[in-house]
This record gives structure tokens, C-alpha cells and sequence, in this order.
């Protein structure tokens, strides 16, 4: 993958300090990382257990709703009302969506049930099941691969041309489709071609941003859980797409389901443009320096509830804290926003607005193509 120069990072940013001897400056860094990092690990240690109830009523409560939602705009007769129908089924299937992230990070039975349950109601439904997740996304919190060309999830979007960006947006909402395709057409013949398989599984088998990320085959568990996912979805798209053609589903009520699925995952590409700040040239990078290059968006606002559920508005903490359930993150934000000072380089991660962050990214863009 080609990636530009670099422009001036965070990271760099906070290396620029005229009145302080290089050296000094080095310990001086070194100390408040550490200091960081440390209160990170001592202050959260109570927060590390997920709590059952929590993620059962919300992911269960997500889904009823958005579901409920979806069927209300398929049926309901008013424009307006079939209008606010979807949007609430898309912002509740997100929700409930979102919880394949943090299937990826608590340990496989800590809420017994949950990852069972969450693929036969959401995953194999919407058609992103939880093996199109797992496993790449651990990758991404690698701090060898974070922000390097073995980054599954990572794009030096600051870095790269403003036409990225809307193609970015087109791609998620073209998802659904190719999903469609992908499970329906792909996954079945793809039993009939090695070649094919290894393709369908080295390419088109992560919710991935990163082009040239190639999956390895499954082994073991994984596989078995890879396996029976994998049939649910082709059996489910393979019925949806035969149901349509026959008439037994209205073309309009398929056409409002894959809306909404689109917008879900449109959303989610909102949510994963202001993730980070897109700045790494793609050289390995310190864990402070990925922190930095990483986003939270913390309260008083309220819009980040919506487009970043699911503990996603703690981004960057979530990054220094991967294994935290994601309803610790706000408590383990407040608890260090208290016990460090306000220089800390903690503070340095927040920001206030989804809006500032995309104008940001967007500026940064249009500096590359003046840079070129």
C-alpha cells in the first residue's frame, strides 16, 4: 500500500518544545506516560468484570426495538411515520450491532450465552456475524500492527487524498449488498473451488478498512464457530434472495430491510471516520503514541450515545484499557480525569464534536492534495 509523507502528528506535535532540552524533555515524557499508564491500571482494577445483566438487557433491548422499528416502517402508512420508523431502527440495530466488538474482547463465556444468542438475533440477521470480526479486530490492538500496512483496520486517512473519504462513506453503505453476494452466491460456490474458497476466505471474510489485510484460514474452535456461522448466513441470504424472487417478500419490504442495513453500517463508517486521527504513516508506534492517534469524545454531549454506542466514545481509552467492559468505561474515565493533572497526556485524546473531528480530517485531506 502506498502511503504519503507524513504530516505533523499528535505524537510529533507534543515532541515540539522549544524550551526544553531534548533530553530533559525525553524523561520528562517518559514520567507522565508512565504515570498514565500506570493510574490506567491501578484505578480500573475493580471495572474488569462484565456484568451479565447489563449486556443481556441492552443488547436484547437494542434489538426488540430496532426490529420492531424496522417492521413498523415496512407496515406503517404515513411517509413521516415510516420516516422516523427506520431512523429509530437503524440507531437501535446499531446499537445492538455494536456488541460484536465487545464480543471480540471478554473472554468466550464470561457472559455465558451472549455470543450465541447475540449471532442467531443480530449477526446472522444483519449478516455481519461475529467470525467477520473476531480475530481482526485483535489485530488492530496489536501494538506491532496498530497503524502499519498489518493494521486490518487502519487507513492513514489524514494522510491520503480527499476522495478517500467519500469513497470510504460509499463503500459501508454499499455493504449489505455485498454481503449479500458474499454469503449467498460466493460462500456456496466457493465449495466447489478451492481457489475460490481461499479468496472468499482471505478476502472477504473480515470487516476490515485495510485493503491488503489477507485473513489466515481458521483452525480449531475458531473454525467450528467460523463454520456454523458461515451456513446460518448462507442459508439466510440464500432464503431471502429466493423469498424476494418469488414474491413471498415484497420487493419494497426487502428493499427498506437492506436500507436499514445500510444505514447501519453507514454509521458505523461516521463512527469509525473519527475512531482515530488517521495520522500514523505506517511505522510501528508506541502505545501512548496510539492513545494519542485515538478519540474520546466524553460527556457533558450527549449525539455521542447515539453515533458511538456501546463504549465506542471512549475510544482511545478503550484502547489503552482494551479488556474493560464497555459499561466501566465511563466511570474509569471520570476516575482518571480526577487522580491526573491537567497537563497529563490523558487529556490529550478527548475531543468535543463528531463534527470538529470529520472538518479536522477533512482540512488534513485537503493539505495532502496542496502537499502534492
Amino acid at each position: 500500500m502506498f502511503f504519503p509523507e507524513p504530516m505533523m502528528t499528535n505524537a510529533a506535535i507534543l515532541e515540539r518544545t522549544n524550551d526544553v532540552a531534548p533530553a530533559k524533555r525525553a524523561r520528562a515524557r517518559g514520567q507522565d506516560d508512565a504515570t498514565m499508564l500506570k493510574a490506567a491500571a491501578n484505578l480500573t482494577r475493580d471495572l474488569n468484570v462484565p456484568k451479565s445483566s447489563i449486556y443481556w438487557a441492552d443488547m436484547l433491548g437494542s434489538a426488540l426495538l430496532g426490529y420492531a422499528a424496522l417492521f413498523a416502517t415496512m407496515f406503517v402508512h404515513s411517509a413521516w411515520l415510516a420516516f422516523g420508523c427506520a431512523i429509530v431502527a437503524v440507531l437501535a440495530l446499531y446499537r445492538a450491532g455494536s456488541f460484536i466488538h465487545e464480543l471480540t474482547h471478554i473472554k468466550k463465556g464470561a457472559v455465558k450465552g451472549f455470543r450465541f444468542t447475540w449471532n442467531l438475533i443480530v449477526g446472522i440477521p444483519l449478516l455481519v456475524p461475529s467470525f467477520m470480526y473476531e480475530g481482526v479486530h485483535n489485530q488492530h490492538h496489536a501494538k506491532r500492527y496498530y497503524g502499519t500496512v498489518d493494521d486490518p483496520e487502519y487507513l492513514p486517512l489524514a494522510l491520503m487524498h480527499p476522495w478517500t473519504l467519500p469513497l470510504f462513506m460509499i463503500a459501508a453503505a454499499l455493504a449489505p449488498v455485498g454481503m449479500l453476494i458474499r454469503f449467498g452466491i460466493l460462500a456456496p460456490l466457493s465449495l466447489l473451488s478451492h481457489k475460490l474458497r481461499s479468496i472468499v476466505v482471505g478476502r472477504y471474510s473480515g470487516l476490515q478498512i485495510n485493503p491488503k489485510f489477507v485473513r489466515p484460514k481458521p483452525e480449531g474452535e475458531f473454525a467450528r464457530d467460523w463454520a456454523w456461522q458461515e451456513t446460518a448466513c448462507s442459508i439466510w441470504a440464500i432464503s431471502l434472495i429466493a423469498m424476494v424472487a418469488m414474491g413471498a417478500i415484497p420487493l419494497r419490504d426487502f428493499l427498506i430491510f437492506l436500507g436499514a442495513s445500510s444505514g447501519v453500517m453507514f454509521l458505523n463508517q461516521i463512527r469509525t471516520l473519527v475512531a482515530h486521527l488517521w495520522e500514523n504513516d505506517g511505522k510501528p508506534i508506541s502505545v501512548t503514541a496510539q492513545f494519542l492517534d485515538s478519540v474520546n469524545v466524553p460527556p457533558p454531549g450527549t449525539l455521542p450515545a447515539l453515533w458511538a454506542p456501546v463504549g465506542l466514545r471512549y475510544h482511545a481509552l478503550h484502547h489503552l484499557l482494551p479488556g474493560l467492559p464497555y459499561h466501566a468505561l465511563g466511570e474509569a474515565h471520570r476516575r482518571l480525569c480526577k487522580e491526573l493533572d491537567g497537563k497529563s497526556v490523558y487529556h490529550g485524546s478527548s475531543h468535543r464534536h463528531l463534527s470538529v473531528l470529520v472538518v479536522q480530517l477533512a482540512r488534513s485531506t485537503m493539505r495532502r492534495m496542496k502537499v502534492d
